[in-house]
């Protein structure tokens, strides 16, 4: 696994420094580079990230990963992230700390994040990986789901915590909620138009495999794939699913340049 040190980087939320840091590790190589967007609640030393930063070493292929306001090693009080700062940390990291084309790589909440960034700037990003992505995730998956005493709860009291099969509970703010309104994509077009690989397992209880299926129709390329695996779950982490991550990520790098 690749052991690279931790930079930081001050944040430049909504345009304005700021009095948070986002944490990144970096490797150099050629390009496309690839740029790591985690999901909610993960961090960039989870099981994937490192797996396909020490791959993108082997290759000589510039990696990128890092963990949004609230996130991992970055600063910040998570109850305050929203999918507009964690789009935002996405797009400055591409601005900031790299140079010419890249890849985005997402995975779950990532891969909102990823479509988000892609289309902020679409003269640098040139294709896109997504694994179980889940755009409009706090409104069609989230919110549709949640009971009205759930609603109420986060409307009042501004928070929720909600059980996760992961670690702590999530905390579901007010802002979080009214944040994603804001940003969702599915119900018009997705104006990207370079190629889009997605994977979704079918035994995904947290992002249902049909969610990739609302995703493929509203991308406007023309050159989207999406793989079904049947016995996968959300998190995509065993040895075959990396393996599976890694042959698509080369097939895309070798696609554009």
């Amino acid at each position: 696994m690749n052991k690279c040190s931790v930079k930081f980087l001050q944040a430049n939320a909504y345009g304005g420094l700021d009095a948070n840091t986002i944490g990144y590790k970096q490797s150099g190589g050629n390009g496309p580079g690839l740029i790591w967007c985690g999901g909610l609640k993960s961090d960039m030393d989870g099981s994937k990230a490192p797996a396909l930063h020490a791959w993108a070493d082997k290759q000589g292929r510039a990696f990128t990963r890092f963990d949004y306001f609230g996130h991992g090693v970055s600063s910040g009080d998570f109850a305050r992230g929203t999918i507009s700062r964690w789009v935002q940390d996405t797009v400055q990291i591409i601005d900031e700390i790299t140079a010419g084309p890249q890849i985005l790589l997402g995975s779950s909440m990532g891969g909102w994040t990823a479509l988000l960034a892609a289309l902020a700037r679409p003269q640098r990003i040139k294709a896109l990986v997504l694994l179980a992505p889940a755009p409009d995730f706090t409104e069609k998956l989230m919110w549709a789901g949640f009971s009205s005493a759930i609603r109420k709860t986060i409307m009042e009291d501004g928070i929720y915590y909600e059980p996760s099969d992961y670690d702590e509970p999530y905390e579901i703010s007010r802002a979080l909620i009214l944040d994603g309104r804001d940003n969702q994509i599915l119900d018009a077009p997705i104006n990207i138009k370079i190629p889009v690989r997605i994977i979704h397992g079918m035994k995904d209880t947290s992002v249902p495999w049909q969610h990739a299926l609302k995703l493929v129709e509203a991308l406007t390329s023309p050159d989207v794939e999406l793989s079904l695996i049947k016995n996968a779950d959300h998190s995509l982490s065993s040895p075959a699913d990396i393996a599976r991550m890694l042959d698509v990520i080369g097939k895309v790098a070798n696609l554009v340049k």
